[in-house]
């Protein structure tokens, strides 16, 4: 591997723009470049290198303004010529300083600058056209001050122009008089431009965006930078007479290659004890999804039990003046970390949240169905029994809350003649069914027996804690009783930390770094045998800040159908038309999901989740087609019971409630 990473090497080195075209050696380029990050691939980490080098190619847009026309003291045109366009090449290896964690950097660019254009063609005395082309080239070094404002891959940056002249010839061109076609055309005449400015000084800024090649975690890394600059007409008069100036856009690619740092330090072994180190990378970005997630008003009871079930998170008194329903979902338990556990989270704290609104909006009241197979007094005492926790707890008036009995609620799951999985329905009939004509506590636009006000929730991709540097000490637990951490700056600076007993350790960057923006630390391990032998190991590691991922954001909502039901119920129209539809970025994309829960036949719930779907499709279709709009994309999925997609589990019955969904990601255009 070795010979021919080496053979490949030298022939990289070999080519050179002399010998090739350009284009092929722009290629030729990236295939060594490409090849040699792969070969260069390791299984440790680098930081993001400081230092580039590379080259730079693009096209000068070159606009001539003001007047000439004494070309040299040899020759000058009946005519002055007056403003110009033209095209030239630039080519020029360039350096760059810019650290990872800064705002500011520097650029040093020299190189060949082609000012070609052509005037505008003038009418001499005699009626005949004439051309003026200028062939204007330089020798321009270019440094710059870099600025990345979001210290992310785009950068501005700026700067003086000093360039050096190479060339100045012009042609000029007069045809003959229309009038006159037989008459001789008059000769070229070619020269050069006299009292020409050898050299020139102005400015330029510009703009440009890094974007990756290959591996960033390797020790060598790439990245293709597309670029624009504008040098404005400030000190660029070509020549020393007349009034000719010159602005120029330049637009073009620079290719960069860095090395970087490595961050993270290799294993060591000693005996039985593995001491090693290791820093996570940071995480440029990470998806969130904000969700307007439904609040099902119904409180489930188990067969035979009139007590609220203590899955429902029950409060005492002297916590609810810390209750927010807009935190409740920061109050994860660590045992739920899935999006399905959160989620359910924020229902099991459905009479909490109940009561902090009815607190906040005093003339707001409810009624408490209970309904209960053994009959409507046990459906009763069910109901009083959320009533005197809503009374006892969240201090609410009880005359604002009236009860109800029934054997069935309003919208069973049970149905006449069912013979399958009744167990499983008549769980889901035995609840309390929370009732109002309050607008403060239901969603919008409805009143009854209807779901509460969503919650919204902001859902971030779990990563591991990207702050965090682990220290893993494997055996230490059966070798050392005790060992610490010693961690020396580039300063001498100490820290120590510890004693420690576990194998594995956690700290966080900032803790280490305190004000400062990396460090290069030396680290010993120093651990206490059980023998009273004291061992100690050393590695160095580079440790980099923590930088906060840009979060990416999509928007979800979800409605929640009744059992068995594929058409939308009438309550869903006005809120997807008025409340979701609006809501929809243009040039979006809307991904619509059915589901359904575990009771019934597999393929009936495969259709019954995609006609579901397709419900939804068609409201929010007609009303986007009612905005006159046409913009969005849709893709429509049913899933029906699949447990590989199924967003709850179904062993309650309100996991199986919401189970019985369509969900609608609103993805805008990337």
């Amino acid at each position: 591997m070795k010979s021919n990473f080496k053979s490949i090497t030298g022939s990289c080195k070999a080519w050179s723009l002399n010998k090739l075209p350009i284009k092929h050696f722009i290629l030729t380029t990236l295939v060594c470049f490409a090849t040699q990050t792969s070969v260069q691939a390791q299984e440790v980490q680098y930081t993001k290198p400081s230092w580039w080098f590379g080259a730079a190619a693009g096209a000068n847009f070159n606009f001539y303004r003001g007047s000439t026309q004494v070309l040299n003291e040899n020759f000058t045109p009946p005519t002055a010529f007056h403003n110009g366009f033209g095209v030239g090449l630039y080519l020029a290896p360039l350096v760059e300083y810019h650290r990872p964690d800064s705002y500011f950097g520097f650029m040093f660019q020299t190189g060949y600058d082609n000012r070609n254009g052509k005037f505008e063609q003038v009418i001499t005395p005699c009626n005949c056209p004439a051309d003026l082309e200028a062939k204007l080239s330089y020798f321009t070094i270019e440094p710059s001050l870099r600025f990345t404002p979001f210290k992310s891959n785009f950068y501005l940056y700026g700067g003086p122009r000093l360039a050096f002249n190479l060339n100045k010839s012009f042609t000029y061109q007069q045809d003959n008089n229309p009038d006159y076609p037989l008459q001789i055309t008059n000769p070229d005449v070619t020269g050069d431009f006299s009292e020409v400015e050898k050299t020139i000084f102005s400015m330029q800024i510009g703009m440009g965006y890094d974007i990756p090649i290959g591996s960033q975690i390797s020790k060598t890394q790439f990245v293709l930078s597309p670029f624009i600059a504008f040098q404005p007409y400030f000190g660029q008069n070509p020549r020393a007479t007349e009034t000719w100036n010159l602005t120029t856009v330049r637009a073009g690619f620079a290719l960069k290659f860095g090395r970087g740092k490595q961050i993270v330090t290799d294993e060591i072994v000693d005996g039985e004890v593995q001491f090693s180190v290791n820093q996570p990378k940071n995480v440029l970005v990470q998806n969130s999804v904000r969700e307007v997630f439904p609040l099902r008003n119904y409180i489930f009871f188990n067969l035979g039990s009139n007590q609220i079930p203590d899955r429902y998170v029950l409060l005492n008194k002297g916590q609810v003046k810390d209750f927010k329903e807009d935190q409740v979902q920061f109050n994860t338990p660590k045992n739920m970390s899935g999006r399905s556990d959160r989620q359910m989270l924020v229902y099991y704290n459905v009479i909490n949240i109940l009561g902090d609104r009815m607190q906040k909006n005093p003339s707001s009241s409810i009624k408490l169905v209970g309904s209960s197979e053994k009959g409507s007094d046990d459906g009763r005492t069910m109901a009083e029994n959320v009533k005197k926790y809503l009374v006892d707890v969240f201090s609410i008036n009880g005359s604002r809350i009236t009860i109800e009995g029934r054997v069935k609620p309003l919208v069973p799951s049970e149905q006449p003649g069912g013979k399958l999985e009744l167990d499983l329905l008549r769980e889901g009939d035995r609840r309390v069914t929370i009732e109002s004509n309050s607008p403060e506590l239901l969603m919008e636009f409805q009143s009854g027996d209807a779901p509460l006000k969503p919650v919204e929730i902001i859902t971030v991709e779990q990563n591991q804690n990207m702050d965090d540097i682990t220290f893993n000490n494997v055996g230490s637990k059966e070798v050392f009783s005790t060992w610490m951490l010693e961690l020396k700056d580039g300063n001498g600076k100490i820290k120590n930390f510890g004693p420690y007993s576990e194998d594995k350790i956690i700290i966080s960057r900032n803790t280490i770094l305190k004000n400062q923006q990396q460090g290069n630390f030396n680290i010993v391990m120093v651990g206490q045998t059980k023998s009273g032998k004291t061992v100690r190991k050393d590695a160095t590691v580079t440790i980099l800040p923590y930088v906060a991922p840009q979060i990416k954001e999509s928007v979800r909502f979800s409605v929640i159908y009744e059992f068995n039901e594929s058409k939308s119920i009438a309550i869903y129209e006005k809120y997807l038309t008025e409340i979701v539809t609006p809501k929809i970025p243009i040039g979006a994309t809307v991904i619509i999901q059915g589901h359904t829960d575990i009771i019934g036949e597999d393929n009936y719930n495969q259709n019954l989740s995609l006609a579901r779907a397709n419900d939804v499709k068609t409201i929010i279709e007609k009303s986007l087609a009612n905005s006159g709009r046409k913009d969005v994309k849709f893709e429509i999925h049913g899933y029906g019971e699949d447990v590989k997609y199924s967003l709850f589990e179904n062993k309650f019955p309100e996991e199986r409630f919401y189970n019985r969904t369509v969900v609608i990601d609103l993805l805008p255009n990337k």
